[in-house]
């Protein structure tokens, strides 16, 4: 033991004590204490908490909820090895471990939270690294240091000094209120969709407005934070309110519409809108477009300004009840009270075909090829599709009238020949 003492001190390593080496042992096992206290908290409560997620963040819980028994974990332990760390002068040497154990805890928790609400692997991971060495840092001797090195690495603008510590203070600080605003979004989106005082137009509003407000609120908190003065701000207001007016004139107009189309509800999620062309079942009201789903798959954008200046057809505005017309023929030589029995019958039967209102059958026109009909159906799910009702009503009617003999007339024209005046002898075949 002397050997080796006498060689540190022979290289200039100072040799710790017997005082400072207990010390440090007993640091040593409170870390692995603390370390186990998290691992029980997560193993006790940790389904308990994923549990509680759920009921709060409902659809939203998805990514995070498997995280949650780690960020229990190590949350735990960073918060107690934080406390130790503050409880007692301890050493540089006893300070080594719970230093690393408490960067690498909140670390971890930084990793897990941040993953859990979509922070990109880059940040989160550059984010980690500072809490890391931030953490280690203070354990064995202070942050004074490392931020006198970072903040006289940078140049000087006009009267104010642009340094790496401010760098890494500014990203810091915008990757946590990013994280922050989109948990926050999750809860107050379930919070918001689980209010039955509201129907489902009011709480896309108010989750849009409640979403606004957390990313206001983040901005000014994050301001405050940095220490940026906002009379900076107004050198660049008139330039930006332009840039606003010119460039962004659409965007803020496609943003107000939308506003507008929630407020006085005309068009709400789970309608049915015929928009030119566009015809579907409205999806999502976003801040740029209405999102609007065909039969056939095809999701259509359409800018919310279009659908506050063009026409629109809402089937379901007032009622979600939409009449369905058929249209039929039969030839005149049949029995019309047996075809419109069976007209009706096809469209009672069909089971989309509403029983109330009841459907009828209108006789409209004496064609020229048969006597017209119209099948009248309702039905209140036209998100479903309205040409596979007509298709299963005239189906079903193509069999009964098979069934009773009734043929489907179609287009015959008799040519009347009043003179040839061509040869009388037929002409050879070629």
């Amino acid at each position: 033991m002397t050997v080796a003492t006498d060689w540190l001190t022979r290289y200039g390593i100072a040799v710790p004590d017997r005082a400072d080496a207990i010390e440090a042992a007993v640091a040593g096992g409170l870390v692995l204490l603390m370390l186990a206290v998290g691992l029980a908290a997560a193993r006790t409560l940790g389904p308990r908490l994923a549990d509680w997620w759920k009921a709060h963040a409902g659809r939203t819980a998805g990514v995070l909820r498997p995280r949650l028994s780690a960020i229990l974990r190590h949350g735990t332990a960073a918060l107690l090895l934080a406390l130790l760390l503050v409880a007692y002068p301890w050493s540089a040497l006893a300070g080594v471990p719970i230093g690393i154990a408490l960067g690498a805890a909140a670390a971890m928790t930084v990793h897990h939270v941040m993953r859990g609400v979509g922070i990109p692997r880059w940040a989160s991971w550059t984010v980690e690294a500072i809490v890391f060495v931030t953490l280690v840092s203070r354990a064995v001797g202070g942050l004074e240091p490392i931020t006198r090195t970072l903040d006289a690495i940078g140049v000087t603008v006009g009267s104010r000094r642009l340094s790496l510590l401010a760098l890494v203070s500014t990203l810091v600080t915008v990757v946590v209120l990013i994280a922050l605003v989109r948990l926050a979004n999750r809860v107050l989106g379930h919070s918001i969709e689980g209010a039955r005082a509201l129907d489902p137009t009011q709480k896309i509003l108010a989750q849009k407005i409640a979403g606004i407000a957390a990313v206001v609120v983040a901005f000014f908190f994050g301001i405050d934070l940095l220490g940026i003065d906002l009379t900076a701000f107004a050198v660049f207001s008139g330039a930006f309110g332009l840039a606003v007016g010119f460039g962004m004139q659409k965007t803020i107009g496609n943003l107000i519409a939308g506003i507008i189309l929630l407020m006085d509800r005309s068009i709400k999620p789970g309608d049915v809108i015929a928009v030119g062309t566009s015809f579907g079942w409205v999806n999502k009201i976003g801040v740029r477009a209405v999102s609007v789903v065909t039969r056939d798959g095809k999701e259509h954008l359409i800018p919310n300004e279009d659908l506050m200046t063009r026409e629109v057809e809402n089937w379901s505005y007032s009622d979600r009840n939409v009449r369905v017309r058929i249209p039929v023929r039969v030839p005149y030589d049949c029995d019309l009270k047996v075809a419109q029995a069976l007209m009706l019958k096809a469209a009672i039967d069909s089971p989309r075909v509403l029983d109330s209102p009841k459907p009828n059958v209108w006789l409209t026109a004496f064609g020229t090829d048969g006597v017209e009909h119209e099948i009248l159906a309702w039905i209140s799910d036209p998100e479903s599709g309205v040409g596979n009702v007509k298709s299963d009503v005239l189906n079903r009617l193509w069999v009964a009238f098979r069934e009773a003999g009734i043929a489907i007339p179609f287009a015959q024209r008799e040519v009347y020949v009043r003179g040839w005046t061509g040869p009388s002898e037929p002409l050879p075949r070629p």
